[in-house]
């Protein structure tokens, strides 16, 4: 019982913290850097992606340019973009996995040093609650009841998900362990049959030797 009410405080944090993937990294011209993040069916996701600009006294030259590509765990390819120095892009998953966002810097001679800003948000933490607040005028009661529903809307669907995970690991095991005991009297007739006829071989050569 101590257990499982550990393991629910354990998810309810997991949930409850930041789930966002932001980060700023730096790509040679001519490179590629992937990103994977796993989104469940029918999470929303968005992401936003820039290139920063070394000198803000002037506009980006023009070695300073990337190309996109988000991509689902069959290979769909759900945004696209080739030569751009920022952008943005959103989707609902159809199917629980590993997605994956690409970005090429675009190859140039001499090479270029690329500094990347990336920011990848899915399920509760797509929605921008500050601008929710702003934008309907709720209280802030109100307002922390339709935040609290979302994170526990959230944190009922993943329970469910880990369920179904639980039930496919469950049966995975309870056909390792049928494969597993068919094995074992298999093995155990081929060690019997084995020993049948070393003892029938032994027995005929005794009796040709008349020894028996």
């Amino acid at each position: 019982m101590d257990l499982r009410r550990s393991s629910i405080v354990l998810l309810i944090l997991s949930i409850l913290s930041p789930a966002t993937l932001s980060m700023r990294y730096e790509l040679l011209s001519g490179h590629t850097k992937c990103i994977s993040e796993e989104i469940h069916a029918n999470a929303m996701s968005v992401g936003k992606y820039s290139i920063v600009n070394p000198n803000d006294d002037h506009p980006l030259p023009d070695s300073h340019k990337i190309t996109v590509r988000v991509t689902s765990p069959q290979g769909t390819a759900y945004h696209e973009a080739d030569g751009v120095s920022t952008g943005q892009f959103s989707l609902t998953a159809v199917e629980t996995g590993d997605y994956i966002t690409c970005i090429s810097a675009v190859d140039h001679k001499p090479e270029t040093m690329l500094t990347i800003d990336f920011d990848w948000r899915s399920g509760v933490h797509t929605k921008d609650w500050s601008n929710v607040a702003k934008k309907s005028q709720v209280e802030m009661m109100e307002f922390e009841v339709k935040k609290l529903f979302d994170t526990v809307t959230s944190i009922h669907d993943e329970m469910f998900y880990l369920r179904d995970r639980e039930e496919e690991m469950q049966e995975l095991n309870r056909a390792t362990n049928t494969k597993m005991a068919w094995f074992s009297f298999l093995s155990l007739g081929v060690c019997l049959s084995v020993a049948g006829l070393q003892f029938w071989h032994l027995k005929t050569f005794f009796q040709k030797k008349k020894l028996i």
